[in-house]
């Protein structure tokens, strides 16, 4: 057997899980584990990152928390994040093992890996995810999961013919409040649910046009740009690149992998979508490099009549968070631990012994490698992150069009509407392509 096969299965059979947390066998003694119990590497789960800007470096340390974790190997295309993030893993191991590259191909090509973190702009996440999986190595990737239903339906193939272990960084389905709100709901609290509300951020106000600046040494812009369409250097890579439709869809894409995500669980509608999609958005003058929408309104009508209106926190009487509302009241979720309702006791009361369980997680970065180990879906698997963004995508070709868009959720179609089923796939500049699952 190869070592990675080896490695896998001894993770498998020696490891376990508590309350979230990895956890060693006491039946392995200390002896066989390396010097001061340390994992040998042979036994470890070996993890390298495709991009380290600041969500990439953020959830590398989170992975570091883990023993079993061995860091070997990143990718960037600025080099100071190499330098930057490459320098934290090597004080971590004291030593200068890491090794950095700034090809994504050539890292996935010569690193040997059991897991790799990606962690790049939107119109990278497609290309990156599947030529990740087609080389058979699991994914933690971040949400959003794609720019363009047509990809992110490329991406579930590509995960799911691969057979690789997925975990989306949509971690708020392992935080307790967001838990406990959806598994109330999706053990009927409310009664039949009639209407829910999604309250994403306010738009993040930026205008006017950045003057042209010289690409710095550090930083290769053509390569950043690929399959989007090219365009001079503004300074915007880093952050600001979120406000421009080319890359992202602003605050409605960034964030439907969370919130519209949990309004789902609780519905249990987390592997389906809605039937109609309507709704109104603010859009920037033409020919404003920030160009996602100010202001965004939108209704989406399942098959079962509820119904989920996806706004700008402003337009939502509870802001920010996911509100259900049903028969007996409503019950309202959000970041900082909240949970309320409209009567105490509908978040108090135990459900009692007959409640269906949700997936239960206490950290989302140790369910992934559980998850490697044991081969069962994490709590975020690639199809409900594929679900939670093709709303909101939904969203945005509705209000892009200013056309009611009817969605067969089954075959994943918009309906006798050949202008908005056009963009349901990004045009992707030459020579970049989806590669081939």
């Amino acid at each position: 057997m190869d070592n990675k096969s080896t490695r896998r299965n001894f993770l498998r059979n020696s490891f376990s899980v508590v309350a979230g947390t990895i956890v060693l066998p006491h039946l392995i003694p200390s002896s066989a584990m390396g010097m001061n119990g340390v994992v040998p590497p042979s036994d470890r789960i070996v993890m390298g990152s495709i991009g380290v800007g600041s969500q990439g470096t953020s959830n590398m340390k989170n992975f570091l928390r883990f023993k079993e974790v061995q860091w070997v190997a990143m990718s960037d295309l600025d080099s100071s994040h190499l330098q930057n993030a490459s320098a934290i893993v090597n004080q971590y191991y004291k030593n200068t093992d890491c090794r950095t590259h700034k090809d994504y191909r050539e890292f996935l090509e010569k690193e040997k890996l059991d897991a790799v973190c990606i962690s790049v702009p939107d119109h990278w996440h497609s290309i990156t995810y599947i030529s990740a999986a087609n080389k058979k190595i699991n994914v933690y990737g971040e949400k959003p999961l794609a720019r363009s239903i047509g990809e992110s339906q490329q991406i579930v193939k590509a995960v799911k013919q691969n057979n690789i272990t997925w975990q989306t960084g949509s971690w708020q389905r392992s935080v307790s409040n967001f838990h406990q709100g959806a598994e109330l709901v999706f053990n009927g609290r409310l009664g039949k649910v009639d209407h829910v509300e999604v309250g994403l951020p306010n738009a993040t106000a930026l205008i006017g046009m950045p003057a042209i600046k010289a690409v710095p040494a550090e930083l290769d812009w053509e390569f950043w740009l690929g399959s989007a369409p090219k365009a001079p250097y503004r300074g915007i890579c880093h952050w600001n690149w979120r406000w421009i439709l080319d890359y992202s869809g602003g605050q409605l894409t960034d964030w439907a992998g969370h919130h519209i995500d949990i309004a789902h669980w609780g519905l249990g509608l987390d592997r389906t979508g809605p039937i109609e999609v309507s709704g109104k958005g603010v859009y920037p003058n033409l020919g404003e490099l920030f160009n996602v929408p100010g202001e965004f309104d939108f209704n989406c009508k399942y098959q079962s009549g509820v119904t989920i209106r996806v706004a700008n926190a402003s337009r939502l009487p509870k802001g920010m968070g996911v509100t259900w509302y049903g028969e007996n009241g409503w019950i309202h979720v959000d970041r900082g631990d909240i949970i309320t309702a409209s009567k105490p006791e509908l978040i108090t009361e135990e459900l009692g012994l007959n409640k269906k369980a949700l997936y239960k997680s206490n950290d989302h970065f140790g369910n992934f490698l559980e998850c490697i180990r044991s081969k069962k879906e994490t709590i975020a698997p690639v199809e409900v992150a594929h679900r939670s963004i093709s709303v909101a995508l939904l969203g945005e070709i509705a209000m892009t069009t200013n056309q009611k868009i009817k969605w067969d959720p089954i075959n994943e179609q918009i309906l006798n509407n050949l202008e908005a089923s056009k963009l349901l796939m990004r045009k992707l500049r030459a020579p970049w392509t989806i590669p081939t699952v």
